[in-house]
């Protein structure tokens, strides 16, 4: 099973003890994945469609749970797919379905139902609990979570921009900021950020998600670390390597021009220790020296070495070759 699976298998079995919990759940989950159907004679029945056996599972449960309804479940092979199979849940008793919907305040006093079926009253959600309830629901409706070890992506899919704003209002009251965007013709409420996720888990109370999710994220930011620290130091490396090497050309210039010999005794020596030991650090090569010195003494020489192999090649009129700055377009 998938990540964003074991979410929703471990919400599933979550049931509020709260009966205003459980009504906020159920209107999420009709709202974001049901039907209302009404017949030549005025009457209604409430269906929902899930291709997750969990989601069936908790509405059923729900319906049980706060109005005693036994929903008639049915499932539907895909023919053409050959393995994904439909679950749907219906409430076919008119008087059942009526008083789901205005329960749940999916249906207004004067009887109307919004055509994308949202909520008509903040009632539904009015405390903090009914509200997790709520995102919970809508979560197991039409949500997805990716994989953590892969990126970090949690998501809501809404039929319409009304709906998506109302939740995404819902989710912001819990510091939470996901965004909205257009993808063919829904609208899709994600959050992107690691530790945002980890807060909306904890928010629909997904525990076991949760430290599962943080435990793989700070792996990954303990590898991201370690990685840091090895492209730095491969970098240190490469940045010494190659002054080394320039070094080593600027003595071996002055070595063949005027000779070494023509050097002040700390160049000279300075000089020497390099060719020998091309693979030194500062700080080896100021051991090296007698007298011990430090790391900005030796930088100091090679430095005034590179200033003298300079000059040299000025005097020579060979400085154009090895002074001139060729840019790569």
């Amino acid at each position: 099973m998938s990540f964003s699976g074991d979410v929703k298998d471990e919400l599933s079995h979550q049931v509020s003890s709260a009966r205003h919990c459980q009504i906020a759940e159920i209107a999420a989950i009709i709202s974001l994945c049901g039907r209302i159907f009404i017949s030549v004679e005025d009457e209604y029945a409430i269906q929902i469609h899930t291709e997750t056996i969990a989601v069936a599972r908790k509405y059923f449960t729900l319906l049980k749970h706060t109005f005693q309804i036994a929903a008639e479940v049915s499932v539907r092979q895909n023919s053409y797919l050959k393995k994904n199979k439909t679950y749907t849940v219906t409430v076919r008793d008119h008087r059942s379905a009526l008083w789901i919907l205005k329960a749940t305040k999916l249906m207004n006093t004067q009887g109307e139902i919004q055509e994308d079926l949202s909520i008509q009253s903040n009632l539904v959600i009015q405390q903090v609990c009914c509200k997790r309830a709520f995102i919970r629901g809508a979560f197991l409706a039409a949500g997805s979570i990716s994989a953590p070890e892969k990126f970090y992506h949690f998501e809501i899919v809404c039929a319409s921009l009304r709906k998506a704003e109302q939740l995404r209002a819902i989710i912001k009251t819990f510091e939470i900021e996901a965004k909205i965007v257009l993808r063919k013709k829904y609208y899709v409420i994600y959050i992107k950020e690691g530790s945002q996720i980890v807060d909306i888990l904890n928010v629909m109370e997904a525990h076991q998600a949760l430290m599962e999710l943080e435990n793989i994220r700070i792996l990954k930011e303990m590898r991201n670390s370690v990685n840091r620290k090895v492209n730095c130091e491969a970098a240190n490396i490469n940045k010494t390597v190659l002054a080394a090497v320039k070094q080593a050309e600027d003595i071996r210039y002055i070595q063949n021009k005027i000779g070494l010999s023509k050097l002040a005794d700390g160049l000279g020596e300075i000089a020497r220790l390099r060719l020998e030991n091309p693979e030194a650090t500062l700080k080896e090569l100021g051991n090296m020296v007698t007298p011990p010195v430090g790391k900005s003494g030796v930088n100091h020489r090679l430095r005034k070495l590179s200033e003298i192999a300079q000059q040299i090649r000025e005097q020579t009129g060979e400085a154009g070759e090895t002074g001139k700055i060729v840019k790569i377009k």
